[in-house]
């Protein structure tokens, strides 16, 4: 053995308390530090020939690259849509590297059927029965694109072909629907070899809204002439958090012969609040669900969870044919159901949050969080250089420069605020007009936290307006 991992090793309870110190430290301080840490980044160095030791190492970083690193995982980063680390969902993920678990079979461990039991909670949580099966994923991306991987199969069955034996260019062109559909939604079908020409947007709502209308969806699936389709439906848009009515789109499968996806990345954690829940109606149906998992259930970076009620046709797109895998069987492995077959155990974070806190602790976190990005809009309507461009229907404030709000100038804004370290808001645009989204979703976040970031738009606003 290499003398300095060999020293490593003799000192790694050492090592892992000088982890735990730099870590504690820095966690402890993130309500303070700058949310934000705009500027150039250390240059590169050479890569060294004989190495510092961990101990070398956690003070090298310390020094160069700890500086720069945001606070992401602080309560007033509004950036995207971002959780935090709940307190149990860190202490899972330092022992998910520590027990550093192969998941991808079931095989010499029960770090599967603890993924399993998981994944029994997550369908509770959203009101989803056990025709649903699931596996963990990195995010929404590949949460969505797994789902829509299976719809394709899916208009294989339909047609007598096998895509994932024949190719997609056994299906012909195919038809994708949506009203307002995440950009990760096309970064699915180019991957898929659909193409993202094939999404089509269906009108929405009149009334400043996001949501689909379901007479005109019927209108684009009646003009298919029977031909099977895929839609894809919201649980939460990403500007305004609007919702389709997914009992309403469900049940145009009576109709019309197609695929429901629901891209419920984040909006889905409206169904652990009473007062929300509504929202979700009709999740239940859907043939095949994303939900994001490093947002409002704040586990660390990458998890997300996929649904679907067509296991047997997700095992046909990824199951691996190797002898020393061995087949998919009637309860098949994960390496059969993602498109990975090195898997970490990423169910363990999620796994000790909903074991710490229950429904009820999370129900807390979604409910303060939508109380409290109604606090920010109110506030901003207060303010006559900025307004809201849509009603806070959950958990997104959108909103813009109340006067001349182009590219430049909004964008402009965002850096000012990300210069400031009080805040980190992302931009967008919404019904033609550049904006910024504050997304609240970090346990962490208070009233105090919202009070600072609207203190800190006031003084960005009439710095734009000078």
């Amino acid at each position: 053995m290499h003398p300095t991992l060999a020293d490593d090793l003799s000192r790694l309870p050492e090592l892992l308390q000088s982890a735990r110190d730099v870590a504690a430290r820095e966690v402890s301080g993130l309500g303070d530090r700058p949310v934000a840490r705009p500027g150039a980044a250390p240059s590169p160095e050479r890569l060294p020939a004989e190495g510092a030791g961990a101990e070398g190492a956690l003070a090298r970083f310390a020094e160069r690259w700890a500086p720069g690193f945001s606070g992401s995982a602080g309560p007033r980063y509004l950036g995207f849509v971002t959780g935090g680390a709940t307190p149990a969902a860190l202490t899972g993920d330092w022992l998910t590297g520590a027990y550093d678990q192969n998941v991808s079979g079931a095989d010499g461990s029960s770090a599967t059927a603890l993924e399993h039991e998981t994944l029994g909670w997550l369908r509770e949580l959203f009101g989803l029965s056990e025709v649903h099966s699931g596996a963990f994923v990195t995010g929404a991306t590949v949460s969505n694109t797994v789902g829509l991987a299976i719809a394709r199969e899916w208009l294989g069955e339909r047609q007598g072909v096998s895509v994932s034996r024949e190719g997609v260019a056994a299906l012909g062109p195919v038809d994708v629907l949506s009203g307002s559909p995440h950009s990760s939604i096309a970064k699915a079908l180019s991957v898929l070899g659909i193409g993202r020409d094939r999404l089509r947007r269906v009108p929405v709502l009149e009334g400043n809204r996001e949501a689909v209308d379901v007479e005109r969806l019927a209108a684009a699936l009646d003009a298919l002439g029977g031909r099977p389709a895929v839609v894809v439906a919201n649980a939460g848009t990403v500007n305004t958090v609007d919702f389709d009515d997914l009992r309403a789109v469900a049940a145009l499968k009576e109709r019309y012969d197609f695929w429901l996806h629901v891209d419920a990345a984040f909006g889905g954690f409206a169904a652990l609040s009473p007062t929300y829940a509504h929202l979700t109606d009709g999740l239940d149906a859907a043939d095949s669900i994303c939900v994001d998992l490093h947002k409002w259930l704040n586990v660390p970076y990458d998890a997300a969870v996929q649904f679907t009620r067509r296991q047997d046709l997700q095992v046909q797109v990824f199951h691996n044919a190797s002898p020393y895998l061995g087949p998919p069987t009637a309860d098949p492995d994960f390496l059969h159901l993602t498109p990975e077959n090195s898997r970490r155990l990423r169910a363990l974070p999620t796994w000790f949050s909903l074991m710490a806190y229950g429904h009820e602790g999370h129900r807390e976190i979604v409910e303060r969080t939508i109380a409290l990005a109604r606090r920010l809009g109110e506030g901003i309507a207060e303010v006559p250089r900025l307004r809201l461009l849509a009603p806070v229907r959950l958990n997104v404030v959108c909103f813009t420069l109340a006067d001349d709000p182009t590219q430049e100038r909004v964008h402009a804004l965002a850096r000012s605020l990300a210069d400031s370290g009080e805040t980190f808001v992302t931009p967008t645009v919404y019904g033609g007009t550049h904006a910024l989204r504050a997304a609240f979703s970090n346990w962490r976040t208070s009233k105090a936290d919202t009070d600072r970031v609207l203190d800190a738009l006031v003084r960005a606003a009439a710095s734009a307006h000078a």
